[in-house]
């Protein structure tokens, strides 16, 4: 059964008298959960170990023996002072150390592969060797990045270019995944045009990244690899490269990402949980917990669960943010038959859109390349008190499987005031809908099978 429904302006269905159900309590036990970097009281400046902020100088081997020293002293501070610093190589966390990048403070980082050792790492849902994050930590705790400075991965005239390249290992990446080819068989690299994350954690927890500004990253800016207790808190974005998502959490729990103001050429965020059949081998280990409150959107969507979400995402609460410029799409979830998992629990509240070419988008259609043998489920999803000024396409648009329907979705208070179309529901199942309203662009309600 194929169900459309359009609304003419200032129309509103009541089909279920319903109250705002945001789960406040909620928020507040995963947000008490979240632990802050303690960081020991030993610091260090990169100048007097020969950083120097000419923009031209290698300033690597300061911040590597930076890094060495709070080893050493089981932690502390590195601290960043004005001037533009060059780095040819990553900078490799050790636990308990914050970066701290003083006003005026700017990373750059070189762009010679040779300089990026292989490092156990993730592409789009597989875990891969490949060329280290710019940024990167594996099994750390108690790390922060603070300051009002900016990490620059300096990509659009280097790594940029590795993109109309990356389709064949893209796929082999793929194929080992599905064929469960052993973890260290999967090594990339030389030879290889996978390009690399600006900061990656994996397997760490206690992260707080706080108010620096992120710019021209090779990939995703923001990884989140099998981690938790993470705060994100007051990050800038001028990032415009391919595949520049700003924030992904994949297969990783309790995060608060707050205050941030997005400017990116993709995702703002996006909650990933792992790809087909690798992601399905952990789903002990889904994306969970995770409050976004009081962020500025700008890019291409806000966001977005998926498409890679094999393990699960449960939990997700969004709520008192607003747009700052264009955006394709408000909220897209988006999955397929080839990953199975689940999508559950997700609510949002209070949230202002601008111009869209759809408002809020559920779909199980997105492209894939498995069997087709592992629908997904998309249940219990919550929008609550939205609005939007234009939806050049769609304002609402559900999608299920005809044998594995998206169902419990409640749409209350919702106000797009201009739409091409209204709502399409496909393969769907008690959609409760109150006070909603859309455009006088919209066409009189109608139904098809």
């Amino acid at each position: 059964m194929k169900f459309k429904l359009l609304i003419l302006f200032f129309i509103s269905l009541s089909c279920l008298a319903q109250k705002n159900d945001f789960p406040s309590d909620k928020v507040d036990e995963i947000i008490k959960r979240i632990q802050l970097p303690i960081i020991p009281s030993y610091k260090i400046e990169v100048t007097k170990l020969g950083a120097k902020g000419d923009s031209i100088s290698n300033s690597k081997p300061a911040f590597d023996k930076a890094m060495a020293l709070c080893k050493k002293n089981n932690g502390g501070t590195i601290i960043v002072p004005k001037g533009v610093y060059t780095l040819n190589g990553p900078i490799n966390f050790v636990s308990n150390v914050k970066l701290h990048l003083e006003d005026g403070a700017k990373i750059r980082f070189g762009s010679n592969p040779k300089d990026y050792p292989l490092v156990l790492t993730s592409w789009e849902g597989t875990i891969l060797y490949n060329y280290s994050p710019l940024i990167y930590g594996n099994d750390v705790k108690n790390i922060a990045i603070t300051g009002n400075g900016i990490i620059d991965g300096e990509a659009k005239n280097t790594w940029i270019k590795w993109k109309p390249l990356e389709e064949k290992d893209k796929q082999l990446s793929r194929e080992m995944n599905h064929k469960n080819t052993p973890i260290k068989e999967r090594v990339f690299g030389e030879g290889h045009y996978l390009r690399p994350q600006l900061i990656q954690f994996i397997n760490s927890k206690n992260i707080l990244l706080e108010n620096i500004k992120l710019e021209d990253s090779p990939f995703w800016c923001v990884h989140l690899l099998k981690s938790k207790s993470i705060t994100i808190c007051g990050l800038k974005y001028s990032a415009h490269n391919n595949n520049n998502d700003g924030i992904d959490p994949e297969y990783s729990s309790d995060i608060l990402i707050e205050n941030v103001l997005f400017d990116n050429a993709d995702d703002n965020v996006a909650i990933k949980a792992g790809r087909d059949d690798e992601g399905r081998s952990n789903s002990n280990t889904p994306s969970e917990n995770i409050v976004i409150r009081n962020c500025e959107f700008k890019g291409l969507h806000a966001i977005v669960i998926g498409s890679e979400m094999s393990a699960g995402v449960r939990n997700v609460y969004v709520e008192n943010s607003k747009f700052r410029g264009d955006l394709k799409r408000g909220v897209f979830i988006k999955t397929n038959s080839d990953r199975g998992g689940y999508v559950k629990d997700i609510f949002f509240n209070n949230i202002a859109f601008g111009k869209v070419e759809d408002c809020l988008y559920i779909t199980a259609n997105y492209h894939g390349e498995g069997s087709g043998l592992f629908p997904s489920k998309v249940s219990d999803v919550s929008f609550s008190n939205i609005s939007c000024v234009e939806a050049t396409n769609t304002g609402i648009v559900i999608e299920g499987f005809p044998d594995k329907k998206v169902s419990n979705i409640k749409l209350d208070n919702i106000n797009i005031q201009s739409a091409k179309n209204g709502m399409t529901t496909t393969n769907s199942e008690n959609v409760t809908i109150n006070e909603v309203v859309i455009g006088q662009k919209a066409t009189t309600p109608t139904s098809a099978k």
